[in-house]
Protein backbone atom coordinates (compact mmCIF):
# COMPACT_ATOMS: atom_id res chain seq x y z
CA UNK A 1 0.00 0.00 0.00
CA UNK A 2 2.72 2.33 0.33
CA UNK A 3 3.60 2.43 -3.03
CA UNK A 4 -0.13 2.91 -4.03
CA UNK A 5 0.48 6.22 -1.51
CA UNK A 6 3.45 6.85 -3.13
CA UNK A 7 1.90 7.64 -6.72
CA UNK A 8 -1.19 9.17 -5.15
CA UNK A 9 1.53 11.64 -3.72
CA UNK A 10 3.10 11.84 -7.26
CA UNK A 11 -0.45 12.46 -9.26
CA UNK A 12 -1.25 15.29 -6.75
CA UNK A 13 1.62 16.92 -7.41
CA UNK A 14 1.32 16.43 -11.28
CA UNK A 15 4.21 13.91 -12.02
CA UNK A 16 1.82 11.98 -13.58
CA UNK A 17 -1.90 12.58 -15.00
CA UNK A 18 -2.64 8.57 -15.59
CA UNK A 19 -1.27 5.81 -12.92
CA UNK A 20 -2.17 2.30 -12.89
CA UNK A 21 -1.50 0.50 -9.79
CA UNK A 22 -1.77 -3.46 -9.16
CA UNK A 23 -3.31 -4.70 -5.99
CA UNK A 24 -4.18 -7.81 -4.05
CA UNK A 25 -8.22 -7.45 -4.44
CA UNK A 26 -8.66 -7.80 -0.26
CA UNK A 27 -6.75 -4.10 -0.35
CA UNK A 28 -10.09 -2.85 -3.26
CA UNK A 29 -12.30 -0.90 -0.63
CA UNK A 30 -9.41 0.95 1.05
CA UNK A 31 -7.91 1.81 -2.47
CA UNK A 32 -11.24 3.34 -3.66
CA UNK A 33 -12.00 5.11 0.05
CA UNK A 34 -8.47 6.64 -0.27
CA UNK A 35 -9.04 7.61 -4.12
CA UNK A 36 -12.64 9.51 -3.51
CA UNK A 37 -10.76 11.00 -0.06
CA UNK A 38 -9.32 12.91 -2.52
CA UNK A 39 -11.53 13.23 -5.28
CA UNK A 40 -9.55 11.10 -7.70
CA UNK A 41 -11.09 9.45 -10.47
CA UNK A 42 -10.34 5.83 -10.91
CA UNK A 43 -11.18 2.75 -12.78
CA UNK A 44 -11.04 -0.96 -11.02
CA UNK A 45 -10.41 -4.19 -13.36
CA UNK A 46 -10.70 -7.39 -11.40
CA UNK A 47 -7.87 -10.40 -12.55
CA UNK A 48 -8.32 -13.59 -13.08
CA UNK A 49 -6.08 -14.45 -10.21
CA UNK A 50 -7.85 -12.00 -7.62
CA UNK A 51 -5.79 -8.99 -7.67
CA UNK A 52 -7.06 -5.70 -9.17
CA UNK A 53 -5.83 -3.07 -11.53
CA UNK A 54 -6.64 0.43 -10.84
CA UNK A 55 -6.82 3.36 -13.19
CA UNK A 56 -6.36 6.81 -11.61
CA UNK A 57 -6.05 9.90 -12.88
CA UNK A 58 -7.10 13.06 -15.26
CA UNK A 59 -10.78 12.24 -16.40
CA UNK A 60 -10.05 12.88 -20.33
CA UNK A 61 -7.37 9.79 -19.03
CA UNK A 62 -10.29 7.94 -17.73
CA UNK A 63 -12.16 8.19 -20.75
CA UNK A 64 -9.85 6.89 -22.81
CA UNK A 65 -8.91 3.76 -20.75
CA UNK A 66 -12.54 2.83 -20.03
CA UNK A 67 -12.68 3.28 -23.76
CA UNK A 68 -10.21 0.38 -24.91
CA UNK A 69 -9.48 -1.66 -21.80
CA UNK A 70 -12.22 -1.57 -18.76
CA UNK A 71 -13.49 -4.83 -20.03
CA UNK A 72 -10.27 -6.16 -21.59
CA UNK A 73 -7.40 -7.64 -19.98
CA UNK A 74 -4.23 -6.05 -20.15
CA UNK A 75 -2.75 -8.92 -22.38
CA UNK A 76 -5.52 -8.69 -25.06
CA UNK A 77 -4.64 -5.28 -25.95
CA UNK A 78 -4.23 -4.35 -29.85
CA UNK A 79 -0.65 -3.01 -30.39
CA UNK A 80 -2.50 -0.02 -30.90
CA UNK A 81 -4.01 0.10 -28.10
CA UNK A 82 -0.94 -1.27 -25.70
CA UNK A 83 0.79 1.68 -27.32
CA UNK A 84 -2.03 4.13 -26.09
CA UNK A 85 -2.20 2.57 -22.45
CA UNK A 86 2.16 3.12 -22.30
CA UNK A 87 1.93 6.86 -23.70
CA UNK A 88 -0.87 7.53 -20.83
CA UNK A 89 1.20 5.89 -18.14
CA UNK A 90 3.74 8.37 -18.94
CA UNK A 91 6.27 5.30 -20.43
CA UNK A 92 9.23 6.49 -22.23
CA UNK A 93 7.57 7.26 -26.22
CA UNK A 94 10.80 5.22 -28.00
CA UNK A 95 10.34 2.13 -25.76
CA UNK A 96 6.61 2.33 -26.59
CA UNK A 97 7.20 2.54 -30.16
CA UNK A 98 9.78 -0.54 -29.85
CA UNK A 99 7.80 -2.33 -28.17
CA UNK A 100 4.80 -1.40 -30.84
CA UNK A 101 6.53 -2.16 -34.26
CA UNK A 102 7.53 -5.95 -32.11
CA UNK A 103 4.17 -6.69 -31.05
CA UNK A 104 2.75 -5.57 -35.11
CA UNK A 105 5.83 -7.90 -36.17
CA UNK A 106 4.77 -10.77 -34.27
CA UNK A 107 1.52 -10.46 -35.97
CA UNK A 108 -0.59 -9.24 -32.04
CA UNK A 109 -4.11 -8.59 -33.16
CA UNK A 110 -6.60 -9.79 -30.88
CA UNK A 111 -10.04 -8.71 -31.10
Amino acid sequence: MSVFHHLIYEYRKGVRDMILCTLPGHMEDEARKRLERNAIGYIVQKQPNGNINIFFGKEECLKVINSICKDKPLNKLTPEEDFILGILLGYSIKEQCTRFCKKQRQGIRIS
